[in-house]
């Protein structure tokens, strides 16, 4: 058996690679960490406050007052009957909190829809009691005005007026009202902040793009990958949810419910991946992680409201595994009046996709071997 050997002497039992394709190569690898840049930091970079969902109580006119002082499209008002109304609407994610007007003002907020969303109406309602501090200043203002010009005007010879002089019960009755605050769906105090919930979302990606590819990679047969999957799904999800709740206090609400909903995420993203392999080969494990993870976890708004993303890539995203799981895990913790049905049937429908890619390469293959 004849070798060709190169001019240092080494054995070449392979042709090297066509210039031509190390040239693709690179230019490939460059739009992909193009593409993983953009993924992450495009979605930040962009978002704006605006269109946020508030509910609103208060006469037409105090409502059209306020939104006169607030910028143009900062909030999307909802209307609301009264303040148990504004609840009802938090607690079912309808809105993200509640503005109510009158004698007692109040901003309600939801920490645990959006730490930004609560933040964002905090400052709008110390905003509100700068405003109204000032009005009381300037009215306080014009009255000593006034009572400065009647007190020399009664001075004058021949008057014989006394100017009157505001007792103590007026001066409390022009007190300034105080805005309250109330946070009526708090975090829990192992995670004030919201960061564990939000930096969750990505484990939960990188784990349903991990058991997809080495399922991919490792196991053969259609069933047998159908029920590696399943099984990853249970393990998983057990797994991971025994991580985020008892351990580290970052889910609450019911432990089993969250625990079918992690591994419903992880069945859904193996699936799709395991799924685009069996249809593209190898190829098909990389345009599931970008989907999933650098696409789908960047707009899942777990970081921020979705309606802060350049749309329509916000209402995208919470249509994509990334974004449908951390809706799921979200209110499964803190909004158990809150509709999860499209959620889950949108999961589901995941999976369901994934499976037929499977079946579809299947029996492709099968056709392609018969054939040969």
């Amino acid at each position: 058996m004849s070798h060709v050997r190169q001019p240092s002497g080494e054995v070449a039992n392979a042709p090297h690679t066509p210039w031509v394709r190390s040239l693709r190569t690179s230019i490939i690898a460059t739009l992909a960490v193009c593409i993983v840049l953009l993924a992450f930091a495009w979605p930040t970079v962009t978002s704006s406050p605006e269109h946020l969902p508030v509910a609103a109580v208060g006469s037409p006119e105090q409502i059209t007052a306020m939104k006169e002082k607030l910028p143009e499209n900062l909030l999307d008002m909802h209307d609301a009957t009264d303040r148990d109304d504004t609840i009802h609407q938090i607690e079912t994610r309808e809105v993200y909190g509640a503005i109510v007007l009158g004698e007692q003002p109040e901003i309600l907020v939801a920490g645990a829809a959006s730490p930004v969303a609560a933040q964002m109406l905090t400052q709008a309602g110390n905003s509100m009691q700068r405003a109204i501090d000032q009005q009381v200043i300037e009215s306080m203002s014009q009255g000593i005005e006034k009572m400065q010009q009647a007190m020399a005007q009664g001075s004058r010879p021949g008057t014989g007026a006394v100017p009157s002089v505001p007792d103590g019960s007026q001066a409390r009755q022009e007190a300034p009202p105080s805005v309250k605050i109330t946070d009526v769906v708090p975090l829990s105090e192992s995670d004030p902040r919201g960061s564990g919930l939000a930096i969750a979302g990505l484990p939960l990606a990188m784990g349903g793009m991990i058991g997809g590819s080495l399922i991919s990679l490792l196991v053969s047969g259609t069933w047998r990958r159908l029920t590696a999957i399943a099984a990853y799904g249970v393990m998983g999800g057990l797994a991971l949810t025994l991580i985020l709740q008892p351990w580290l206090d970052i889910l609450a609400g019911n432990f089993w419910a969250n625990a079918g909903a992690t591994g419903l995420g992880l069945v859904a993203t193996a699936a799709l991946i395991v799924g685009l392999n069996s249809v593209m080969g190898r190829a098909g494990i990389a345009i599931g992680a970008i989907i999933t993870v650098f696409i789908g976890n960047p707009l899942s708004g777990l970081t921020q409201p979705k309606e802060f993303i350049v749309q329509p890539w916000g209402e995208i995203g919470q249509w994509l595994v990334p974004g449908l799981s951390g809706t799921v895990l979200r209110d499964l913790s803190y909004f158990p009046h809150a509709d999860l049905t499209w959620q889950i049937l949108a999961l589901a429908a995941w999976v369901v996709f994934g499976s037929i890619l499977i079946m579809v390469g299947h029996y492709r293959n099968q056709g392609a071997v018969g054939r040969g």
